[in-house]
């Protein structure tokens, strides 16, 4: 039987690369927040993530939230500058996740660029298998964010695990238990994907998941179709989307999945800019709403 005592927090994402994390963190942690992403951008900018997992855990202070996940985005499979940097930076995420009290780096699987997913494959037995072993050996899981990062099965040039197909393709490469997945309904539904039956198939390889959603434009579908001259689809935060969380929500507590929901802001073509803290704040209090009730912690 499902345990529906499972705590799901709510929470929001941090950028970590510009050394501003736990200012930020200070800033947004009497809003109501539950927990937090901290997230590197392709790069780490040589920080001490030691001394930035403390600071940040300091900014925290005594109020219940938490850092079980942090994100490292980009591509560790090619060798540019760039791309050496964020294999670093994977590295060093999951040597120091600790710090922050995270038990999760996620981030996008990388790709060889410009070719169809397959052939991306050996290069990401190569490098995820090593990841994998140096995470088990520090205690950390591996998530990957379901985003194609406008790719496709044929060509792009950032992430593979972006469908179930290429899940099982990624999975079987690397059959670990502690690999799994940073998902999101958003980004299924950009391609036409329902997302609430996928949860009840792979709800036990979600190790995080990203509170963004989507509005699909049936009526420009109908008349351009997709990928076409005018949007399709639109990226938004939660509660202003065609998601429904509560059901959502519900799949993820029948699974028996516990963990953080954290808000992937930025994206939204309206509740962004001087607007995004207000769409953050109503995507919080939304998914709450969905969540039912107080947050309260898993009895110990």
């Amino acid at each position: 039987m499902s345990n529906f005592g499972h705590s799901i927090r709510i929470g929001t994402m941090i950028s970590a690369s510009a050394g501003q994390a736990a200012r930020r963190i200070g800033q947004l942690a009497d809003m109501g927040f539950e927990s937090f992403e901290p997230f590197f951008w392709q790069t780490t900018n040589g920080q001490d993530l030691a001394e930035l997992g403390k600071r940040c855990r300091e900014a925290i202070g005594d109020r219940d939230i938490t850092m079980s996940t942090i994100g490292m985005f980009g591509n560790p499979l090619e060798e540019q500058d760039l791309d050496l940097q964020t294999l670093q930076g994977w590295k060093d995420c999951i040597d120091n996740a600790h710090h922050f009290g995270a038990n999760c780096v996620a981030g996008f699987t990388g790709r060889v660029r410009g070719k169809p997913l397959p052939d991306s494959l050996p290069r990401y037995r190569e490098i995820w298998s090593e990841l994998s072993r140096r995470a088990a050996d520090k205690g950390v899981k591996i998530a990957f964010e379901n985003c194609a990062m406008d790719g496709n099965w044929q060509s792009g040039d950032w992430n593979i695990a972006h469908n179930p197909d290429a899940w099982e393709l990624i999975f079987n490469e690397t059959p670990e238990d502690h690999i799994g997945l940073e998902w999101e309904p958003c980004h299924q539904m950009v391609y036409l994907i329902d997302p609430i039956p996928q949860i009840r198939k792979w709800a036990h390889k979600f190790f995080h998941v990203h509170g963004k959603d989507a509005t699909i434009r049936w009526d420009v579908i109908r008349e351009h179709g997709i990928f076409g001259k005018h949007p399709f689809v639109f990226m938004r935060t939660p509660g202003f989307g065609d998601t429904n969380w509560t059901d959502v929500i519900s799949e993820l507590r029948l699974a028996g999945w516990s963990g953080s929901i954290d808000i992937e802001g930025w994206h939204d073509p309206v509740y962004r800019d001087t607007l995004e803290m207000t769409g953050q704040v109503h995507g919080l209090n939304y998914l709450k709403q969905c969540r039912g009730g107080s947050f309260v912690p898993d009895p110990v």
